[in-house]
Formats: structure tokens, C-alpha cells, sequence
């Protein structure tokens, strides 16, 4: 465990990489049954916090309500304003957030759009003043850590992470997360995790490696091919909540969680799902819950009929007849590949 991460009471670099609309505050819960080294919200907009949007704080919760072995919840945070994005920084941190992220890779046409996520590598000038108030603000706020999410660079002829890494590292940042694609890549093609190693060389501070870690095969390959501290997990855990955990075994020999299948899987999936409606409220519940369940079923094998009625149903009682139906008999989740 590298010792920059150790000091921000991270575990082993095996983290949940922030996903608008997927990690919310149920499926982190779900996710830290089988163990995390730092998860990270959904991205909460600066201006949003400013104006208490009760929708957005409460994508900003870090409270996961159980026995969650002291994982680390760090809450992402955009915006493209200095004075919005330090007072967000200030409400998080009187929240309660231990680490605060700042996003600058999000490659959403409406977050670039608005001069914010990855748009904000086009002018690194800019990109620090951002970061110098929200690292002021945490700092005056109780020394609550400051992160960073980016990408490669916001195109071909414009690969500076490494000098945005330098240069965060010297505006107080405690460590770095390098998606390895340009922001006009999207998620087009294999994640090139060898351009991150550049970044890894032009500062001291713990890299993480993100982008197509979808098991521990690719973590390996990711950290090896970097040389990053540690390696950072996105789509590869729909579906999968226990991923993060069959990658830390291989790669760190923590514990091999037990991966449901049947009764034991129907019940994991239920819960999650009973989180979500007890969140969202029943209606939008619901609705939030397809995508998840669409994730589960395809992980689990379960019958493309039976899928469709999952996706389709408009009833609690009736979700949770399909949840015991679906998962009980499917052939249950493969592992991982184990190198």
C-alpha cells in the first residue's frame, strides 16, 4: 500500500470510480458488503450544492448507514467557477465528505458543454484556479483532502495531464486519476494505459489508473503497463458489485469474496433494490432500478424473457416475485478472470 495513499486512510488501491446516475448512495452500500479501498459519489455540480438542491446533496451523502469497514467515500465535485465550486467545497466538507474530488474528466456533452469536466483541460490556467479554491476551502474547512479526475487530455494534440498533475500536485492535490482516453475519445477503443505512465513520472503524487479495468486480468495489465499506484473500476462493477473485491484478491490476497448465485444472489438484488425504492421514493425508484437489474441479469444469465418482465415492471410486489424468480434459478454470475 503505497504510503501517500495510506496517510488519506484509503485501503488497498482497488477504488469505485464515480458514475453519474449509477453510483449513488444504494449501490455503494451494495458494493461495500464485499469490501472497497475508496468509492466515489456520483458528480454533484458546484452550483447545485450552492443553491441546496435536495436531490444533489443527497447525491453527496457519505453516510452508508451499516458496517461498512471503514471504507472511504470520497464526493466528486464540478463546476467551471472558482467562488461556486470552493463554497461546495465547504458545504461538503461541514456534510461530513473525508475527501473531495474534483471532476475534470467527465466527457459528457452536456458537462463540456458548460466549460466543465474534461473541457476543463483545454486551459489548464483556468483548471488551477479552480482547484486552488476548492483546496483552500477544504483546507480552511478542517484539512479534508483534495483529488483529481482527468483524462489523457482533451485530444490528440492535446495530451497535458502530466503537466496538469505537476501542477496540481504543487496547488495542495493528495493524488490523481487518469482516465486513458482523450475526452474526445468518449469511451471509443481500448483505454491506453500506457500514456498514463508519463503522468505517473511527472509527479510524486499516488496515480490511479482508470478506464476498461473490467477484472483482475486487466487491473494487473493496467497497473503494469502505468505504473500506477493502484487501479480504479467503473463499468466493470454493474452487475458485479463484489468485482473490486475479486480484484483486490488476486492482485493484494485480501479475502475472495463469497460471489452470490441463486437464493443467496436474489437476496443481494432485492436488498439493493429495496435501498433504491427507500432512496428514490417507490416511483422513481423503479425506474432508477432497470438499469441494475438489466446489469444482474446479464451477469447472471437469466432468461431474456424473464429479463423483460424485470425491466418492464411497474410494481413493488411484483418486482420482488421477479427478483426471487430471476435470480434464484439462474446460473449465477461468472468470476472474474484471475490473472
Amino acid at each position: 500500500m503505497p504510503e501517500r495513499l495510506a496517510e488519506l486512510g484509503l485501503g488497498v488501491p482497488i477504488f469505485l470510480a464515480p458514475m453519474a446516475g449509477i453510483t449513488d448512495l444504494p449501490f455503494r452500500r451494495t458494493v461495500a458488503r464485499f469490501g472497497a479501498g475508496l468509492m466515489v459519489s456520483e458528480m454533484v455540480a458546484s452550483a447545485e450544492m450552492v443553491t441546496a438542491r435536495p436531490s444533489v446533496r443527497a447525491r453527496a451523502r457519505t453516510d452508508l448507514g451499516l458496517a461498512d469497514g471503514g471504507i472511504v467515500t470520497s464526493v466528486q465535485l464540478a463546476g467551471r467557477e472558482a467562488q461556486p465550486m470552493a463554497e461546495a467545497a465547504r458545504i461538503l466538507a461541514d456534510m461530513g465528505a473525508p475527501i473531495i474530488d474534483i471532476n475534470m474528466g467527465c466527457p459528457a456533452k452536456q458537462v463540456t458543454g458548460g466549460a466543465s469536466g474534461s473541457a476543463l483541460m483545454r486551459n489548464l490556467d483556468h483548471a488551477l484556479t479552480l482547484i486552488d479554491a476548492v483546496v483552500g476551502a477544504a483546507t480552511a474547512a478542517g484539512g479534508v483532502a483534495v483529488t483529481l479526475k482527468c483524462r489523457l487530455g482533451w485530444d490528440d494534440a492535446c495530451l497535458n495531464a502530466a503537466e496538469l498533475a505537476s501542477r496540481a500536485e504543487a496547488a495542495g492535490v493528495r493524488m490523481l486519476v487518469v482516465h486513458g482516453r482523450t475526452r474526445q475519445q468518449f469511451y471509443k477503443g481500448q483505454a491506453d494505459w500506457a500514456a498514463i505512465a508519463p503522468v505517473c513520472a511527472a509527479t510524486g503524487l499516488p496515480v490511479i489508473a482508470n478506464g476498461d479495468v473490467t477484472d483482475a486480468g486487466a487491473a494487473s495489465a493496467a497497473r503494469a503497463r502505468s505504473g500506477a499506484a493502484g487501479v480504479m473500476v467503473g463499468r466493470g462493477a454493474q452487475g458485479a458489485p463484489w468485482r473490486l473485491a475479486e480484484i483486490a484478491h488476486v492482485l493484494h490476497g485480501t479475502p475472495a469474496p463469497a460471489v452470490p448465485k441463486g437464493a443467496a444472489l436474489a437476496e443481494l438484488v432485492a436488498d439493493h433494490h429495496a435501498d433504491m425504492l427507500s432512496f428514490y421514493g417507490r416511483d422513481l425508484g423503479l425506474r432508477v432500478a432497470r438499469k441494475h437489474l438489466g446489469w444482474y441479469a446479464d451477469a447472471a444469465g437469466v432468461e431474456p424473457a424473464l429479463r423483460k418482465a424485470l425491466l418492464t415492471t411497474a410494481t413493488e410486489p411484483e418486482a420482488r416475485a421477479l427478483i426471487a424468480t430471476a435470480f434464484g434459478g439462474a446460473p449465477g454470475p461468472s468470476r472474474a478472470e484471475a490473472a
